[in-house]
């Protein structure tokens, strides 16, 4: 499949792996569905076998927050089973896994930002699917790193960003909660960050003082309604419909099926003392990924 030692990369054309399939260029073999599927085991290691790599960055999940409260099942294949059993093979073969997991293992209680050590306790599906994962990625004997991170986004892909844009496009008045506060985070910045550990890996070897769970966000904080009157700033720069009114909600206004947490503030001082990596500000980076939105490069949704 390839003739050099490649990072695997899965996740398939997801925001982070095709981010990461940019940056790495050939360094990186990126897998998706139907080759490489959590829904069916046995692909799993006909591809980590085929591929051989020396580093796998697992990008693949269940992100349907909402869905998942009722697709219990599908959720777990993906976000527990799957990672399990590609650690089992990362663990037989001594090849390091980074796993990349979330901000939604956090019950969101906390008034300010959350480090590594503090309490999990996830509020839907999604996060107890995603931290259930965690646990067996550690348990499994691999050299594992886990990055948590929040509220992705990029040029392209279904995220918020985008989805607010498209909004904008044709409503004057807008609703979006404010009373939950994060750090947006660019797809690229991850990327980068994940290569940049990478290549920490590559020339000193594994260290086991780098098992465990980092923090990998970016840098400053907001909330989606915050953001979305930044989506909108930048968007308008570019000459872009905007709405008249951005209106700040609760998130009792807002019912979803699945609760958020209302603090997903992540503080990433670890990754920084350990591998001297922190992310872009947030808002740096919005206004790079607006750049590249109507510089055609993210088209966005009709």
């Amino acid at each position: 499949m390839v003739s050099v030692s490649p990072i695997l990369v899965t996740g398939g054309s997801g925001q982070l792996a095709s981010a990461l399939a940019v940056q790495g260029g050939a360094r990186v073999h990126r897998v998706g569905r139907p080759e490489f599927d959590f829904d069916k085991p046995a692909t799993i290691e006909a591809v980590f076998r085929a591929a051989a790599p020396w580093l796998v960055v697992n990008a693949a999940a269940y992100t349907a927050v909402d869905a998942a409260e009722t697709d219990v099942a599908a959720a777990y294949r993906a976000n527990r089973d799957g990672p399990a059993e590609l650690a089992r093979l990362c663990a037989a073969g001594g090849v390091p896994l980074i796993h990349v997991s979330t901000d939604y293992v956090y019950d969101g209680a906390k008034l300010s930002a959350y480090v590594e050590t503090d309490a999990v306790g996830p509020q839907g599906v999604y996060g107890a699917s995603k931290l259930a994962g965690e646990t067996l990625v550690l348990a499994s004997g691999a050299p594992a790193l886990i990055l948590r991170t929040a509220w992705v986004y990029a040029a392209s892909g279904r995220n918020f960003v985008r989805t607010m844009l498209t909004l904008g496009q044709s409503r004057d008045v807008l609703r979006v909660v404010a009373d939950q506060h994060g750090c947006p985070t660019a797809a690229a910045d991850l990327a980068s960050a994940i290569l940049t550990i990478a290549s920490r890996f590559r020339a000193d070897g594994w260290d086991d003082a780098w098992s465990g769970v980092f923090h990998a966000a970016g840098s400053g904080e907001t909330s989606w309604h915050g953001l979305a009157t930044a989506v909108f700033f930048e968007a308008a720069r570019h000459g872009a419909k905007t709405p008249v009114s951005v209106v700040p909600i609760t998130t009792a206004e807002y019912p979803t099926a699945a609760r958020r947490p209302a603090n997903s503030r992540l503080d990433c001082g670890r990754l920084e003392a350990v591998f001297g990596i922190r992310l872009t500000d947030w808002r740096t980076s919005l206004t790079r990924t607006i750049d590249e939105i109507f510089a055609g490069h993210g088209e966005l949704p009709r």
